[in-house]
């Protein structure tokens, strides 16, 4: 993926220092103390950090639960190439010195998709419509080295866990990780959710989705977006707690979430995210 490099280049030149999206709770716990800060501003100036210092890339877009579409949020992703076929990327709540890191996602190419056992493509979602649609940013970077970027993404796959729901204002990184998925179609991210993050970074979904309106759109991979059809993968909260908050989704054993075994009957193949 080398146009992911390029562009992300660009985006270093263009977007360093660039903050407008604060984290969602405040964690409980004292204030840095002098010593802490001091500790800090010496590894700052004496560790080397290559994964850290990896991560160019930035982008914007929305997660849902697995099993949950009703529960949304922003993800603000910062991402290194792992190789041509292959970015991990780590989720932040916002772009702030005080972001939370909320989880990871791994994305790959339709190549690697292709070779992934059966059980597995129900974990990875497709990027196809995040990108068409608008909602995929690449905030502060040229018009052109977006585009080329959301060219190489549109067709890969994101296998992405939440382990921190700083969206259900967990003030610490409690529970179980949760499966994230991606919108697939119009309707499915709430559009006053996608006009606030809109207005906060001035740009325009709908002025995107025309711009990439010549980036092709692949078909989609079979067995990928398995919540779909009705297989949720998720973990099981060991407390026996998650199905009291689901929204709605047939639960069933956890073990055929993390088997991999065939849906349950009634569709969902595990306990919905806890809410």
């Amino acid at each position: 993926m080398h146009r992911l490099v390029a562009a992300a280049a660009v985006l270093l030149i263009t977007a360093c220092g660039a903050e407008n999206t604060g984290s969602n709770v405040k964690a409980p716990g004292g204030e840095e103390t002098a010593r802490t800060r001091a500790l800090d501003a010496g590894a700052a100036a004496l560790q080397d950090k290559p994964p850290i210092e990896a991560l160019n890339a930035y982008l914007d877009g929305f997660h849902f639960y697995s099993g949950d579409m009703k529960a949304q949020m922003e993800a603000h992703h910062y991402c290194a190439n792992v190789n041509e076929d292959l970015i991990q990327c780590v989720i932040y709540d916002g772009n702030v010195a005080g972001a939370k890191l909320m989880g990871v996602e791994y994305i790959i190419s339709a190549a690697l998709f292709r070779t992934l056992p059966e059980a597995e493509k129900a974990f990875w979602h497709s990027h196809v419509h995040e990108v068409k649609s608008g909602q995929l940013i690449a905030p502060w970077i040229p018009v052109a080295a977006e585009k080329e970027l959301m060219r190489k993404l549109v067709g890969t796959y994101g296998k992405t866990w939440h382990t921190w729901h700083t969206d259900q204002q967990k003030t610490l990184p409690v529970g179980v990780p949760q499966l994230m998925m991606g919108p697939t179609a119009d309707g499915q991210i709430d559009m006053a959710r996608v006009a606030e993050r809109d207005a906060r970074f001035k740009v325009s979904s709908e002025g995107k989705r025309k711009e990439r309106e010549d980036i092709a759109a692949p078909p989609v991979e079979p067995g990928a977006n398995a919540w779909e059809k009705g297989v949720a993968l998720q973990i099981a909260d060991p407390r026996g707690s998650a199905a009291a908050h689901a929204h709605g989704a047939a639960a069933s054993s956890a073990s055929a979430a993390t088997s991999g075994a065939a849906p349950m009957p009634g569709g969902a193949a595990s306990t919905p995210a806890p809410r």
